[in-house]
């Protein structure tokens, strides 16, 4: 098989990617709504919506109109939320509209970078495609609300747009620059999806120059300032915008998730390994990891066939991405809640290796009974194992949906009818009650638009402290998110959703208190 045109181009596949990435998402919002109703499965889904729809209607990057802060992690996919406010669109079926896009722009890549590292092998590119869009972490990632799926996208235009270096002309220093404009420009929009974007970059720059794609070291400097060039115009104003808001480089959310899951960061590096890898684990990519390491191997393997060096240590930028990103979770914030939502990007990075690793597989037992037998059990149960556990995610998603729906957004509803919007409300969770109740005043116990609790974000009674000093009348958490304790006289039960589900899972419900700093006592408020 000749090797893939430099063109992107639209081809037939991508119709069929398009249609069972549109199959897949809306499978899982039907799931939902058999459960519930269609919603999002994170409360942080809703903070987005909160930004989004304030900059459609004030123009303002704020929480709270009139108030411009920096709790969106991802200002890209937020600006693309709130085009549709701007129309009138659901929000939910807006957000959906996208993951779809984003996993379909996912598959298509898929295709095209599989189709580079394995050009021999017949169906490898459709096989790859498939198996990307069909993963059913990626299918909840693309349902989410959140930017996950789009930042997976992005990269795999990235890794795809590095690949191509290769192939263009080297020998014109305009066009070479231009080259390298735009692959900044790329990293620089996958770094305002997620900040750890340019880890992708920093590897792929790397590899460039380790192949010796540019002809002589005055190319590669050449490249690497319109590199350069391209990703500073995007980043930099973004980095003055959150150095105005919150006096740091990175919005206000990375550092009070870092500090706020510190608990994390404590437990043996043996024990985040572990959490960190099966939580990403769960699913048919399991069965497709040992075709992963050996379409890696093969690769590895590679002899040159020309007088150009090998190109086979830029081929790994999928692998060296993958596991560069899920150390670097590990090490600074190993959290494996939400299905480890922050590190599945590694899931579709190790996928573009399985397909061709698995033909390989059933290609080497093909003249061999034995080696027959277990290459295409393996293959079988590989491939089964896709729309099985496709449907054990749609019921994961509904139920995650289902507890979002009926905890943060039951309890928004019940405070905007029944709580005064003037007084201040503190809360663990802003994306619903923002949305659905939004505020004059409110306390973000999690530090996301409150930056002053980060520093005191794990000790309770300093919490409080400032809670009282801050005026706060009301609270809504969870048991686990309450700085106070169940018999603390300054809290006063009003509300609970009372659902079953959350309950049934994990023994909680969102709760309503009513705050009375006159009982007990609180050191350095009240006395």
């Amino acid at each position: 098989m000749p090797a893939p045109a430099t063109r992107l181009g639209i081809r037939p596949v991508d119709v069929l990617l398009l249609i069972v990435s549109a199959f897949n998402v809306i499978g899982y919002t039907i799931f939902a709504a058999v459960y519930d109703r269609a919603g999002f499965p994170l409360d942080d889904s809703w903070i987005h919506q909160v930004y989004a729809r304030n900059l459609a209607r004030h123009g303002e990057w704020a929480y709270i109109p009139g108030q411009p802060s920096a709790a969106s992690s991802s200002p890209l996919y937020t600006a693309l939320l709130a085009i549709g406010h701007l129309v009138g669109l659901s929000p939910v079926l807006w957000a959906h509209l996208l993951g779809v896009l984003s996993l379909f722009i996912a598959g298509a890549m898929s295709v095209r970078i599989a189709e580079r590292l394995f050009p021999h092998l017949k169906w490898v590119g459709l096989g790859t495609g498939l198996l990307v869009i069909s993963s059913w972490h990626l299918i909840w990632s693309a349902a989410s609300g959140m930017e996950t799926m789009q930042f997976i996208a992005i990269g795999f235009v990235l890794i795809y747009r590095l690949f191509q270096e290769p192939t263009l002309s080297q020998d014109n220093p305009q066009a070479v620059f231009k080259n390298g404009i735009i692959i900044g420009l790329i990293s620089g929009l996958l770094y305002l999806t997620r900040p750890e974007g340019l880890v992708l970059l920093g590897w792929g720059m790397l590899l460039i120059w380790i192949c010796r794609v540019h002809p002589d070291f005055r190319t590669f400097v050449i490249w690497s300032l319109g590199v350069a060039l391209g990703a500073a115009v995007i980043i930099i104003p973004y980095i003055l915008i959150n150095l105005s808001l919150v006096g740091e480089a990175l919005p206000s959310t990375v550092r009070a998730k870092i500090a706020y899951n510190a608990g994390f960061r404590e437990k043996p590096i043996t024990t985040r390994i572990w959490t960190m890898t099966i939580v990403i684990m769960a699913g048919a990519q399991l069965l497709w990891l040992p075709a992963v390491v050996g379409g890696v191997a093969a690769l590895i393997r590679q002899k040159p066939t020309s007088d150009k060096p090998s190109l086979k240590w830029l081929h790994l930028l999928p692998l060296l991405w993958g596991l560069t990103h899920h150390i670097l979770y590990i090490i600074v914030m190993p959290v494996y809640y939400h299905h480890g939502r922050y590190v599945i990007p590694v899931i579709p990075a190790l996928l573009l290796y399985a397909v061709g690793g698995m033909l390989l597989f059933v290609d080497w037992g093909k003249n061999n009974a034995p080696k027959r037998v277990l290459t295409r059990t393996l293959a079988l149960s590989a491939i089964f194992a896709v729309p099985g556990f496709w449907w054990i995610g749609g019921k994961v998603y509904a139920e995650d949906v289902q507890i979002i729906n009926t905890e943060m957004v039951k309890a928004s509803k019940w405070v905007e009818i029944n709580v005064p919007k003037d007084q201040v409300f503190a809360v663990h969770d802003i994306g619903a009650l923002g949305y659905f109740a939004p505020r004059e005043h409110v306390f973000d116990i999690a530090g996301l638009v409150t930056p002053e609790v980060v520093p005191i974000i794990l000790d309770r009674e300093k919490t409080m402290t400032l809670m009282c000093k801050k005026g706060a009348q009301w609270m809504m958490v969870l048991t686990t998110q309450n700085p106070a304790d169940d018999d603390d006289p300054r809290t006063i039960l009003v509300y609970s959703t009372n659902s079953p589900y959350l309950k049934e899972a994990a023994g909680d419900n969102m709760k309503v208190y009513k705050l009375d700093w006159t009982k007990g006592v609180t050191p350095g408020c009240t006395d």
